[in-house]
């Protein structure tokens, strides 16, 4: 039989279990729905390899390559800056409007920024891998300068066009190119370069200067952008 002090007790542990919550794993947001994707992002079936669309419901309306209000009035048509923490390209068409769209830029420890001239562009290029990464990733090596570099086409990371940065005369070993897949879109990639889906790379090469400015901002963000290796 329980004593009344028993009882007042049993009763005092009962009410503090009442008040402890039960872990609960939370359910996983909703994926975003996204509209439909331009045209412009579907399959490319005139080049000399054939470019896949760009998938459905991956990439946020705001990386879609877009006309925008120019945020650099001042500089002539031609000039490209890159904001690495917003994850945008502009491209300045006139004093009032730019071409915008959304890249992937380099990772920690990999990006670079400043002010370079593009120096040229090339259609489906050879990936001709730096003496620098093959330091870092030796089962590039059969991809170096020395052996050729890689032949253009499916699995090329440079992918349908590339534009090379150079300043002082001196190659920076920074591109902007493409073959970047729809979900690295917004984020930091290895390489450090800049890197655009393919329909974009296209779009932008078609639209480039020889000899513009490219200006990539330095990053205010302490991590950057999320990063994928």
């Amino acid at each position: 039989m329980l004593s009344r002090r028993s009882f007042t007790a049993l009763g005092a542990v009962a009410g503090l279990s009442a008040c402890i919550k039960t872990p609960v794993t939370p359910e996983p947001p909703p994926a975003p729905a996204y509209p439909p994707l331009p045209a412009f992002y579907g399959a490319v079936q005139d080049e000399p390899f054939p470019i896949p669309a760009v998938p459905e419901g991956i990439i946020a309306p705001e990386y879609w390559r877009q006309e925008v209000a120019n945020p650099w009035p001042d500089q002539p048509r031609g000039s490209i800056f890159v904001d690495p923490d917003a994850a945008l390209l502009h491209f300045v068409e006139s004093p009032a409007v730019a071409m915008r769209y959304g890249v992937s830029v380099g990772a920690a420890g990999f990006a670079w920024d400043g002010t370079a001239r593009l120096q040229f562009s090339r259609k489906w290029p050879r990936w001709n891998v730096p003496d620098e990464m093959i330091a870092r990733r030796p089962e590039l090596a059969p991809y170096s300068v020395a052996n050729g570099g890689m032949d253009a086409g499916p699995g090329n990371p440079l992918g349908a066009r590339a534009l090379y940065l150079f300043q002082n005369g001196v190659d920076t070993l920074y591109r902007i190119h493409g073959d970047a897949s729809a979900r690295e879109l917004g984020r930091a990639v290895s390489s450090g370069c800049i890197r655009m889906l393919n329909q974009d790379a296209i779009d932008l090469y078609d639209r480039s200067v020889h000899g513009a400015s490219v200006t990539v901002l330095p990053s205010l963000k302490g991590d950057g952008l999320a990063q994928v290796y």
